[in-house]
């Protein structure tokens, strides 16, 4: 599986291929990992709109 197909996955924006077998433990780390890439994502918005929003205002 590609990354960015299993990025879209996590993100919600592809369907999950319903023929892939399905664990507890699978489930589990598939949802830590969209938690921590969602994390990811707004600490990135949180440091662009410290450095280039910020700015502007002063």
């Amino acid at each position: 599986m590609g990354i960015l197909r299993q990025l879209a996955e996590y993100l919600y924006l592809k369907k999950k291929d319903p023929n892939e077998p399905r664990t507890q433990w699978m489930k589990y780390m598939h949802g830590m990992n969209r938690i921590s890439l969602i994390m990811f994502l707004i600490a990135v918005l949180i440091i662009i709109f410290r450095l280039v929003i910020l700015p502007l205002f002063r």
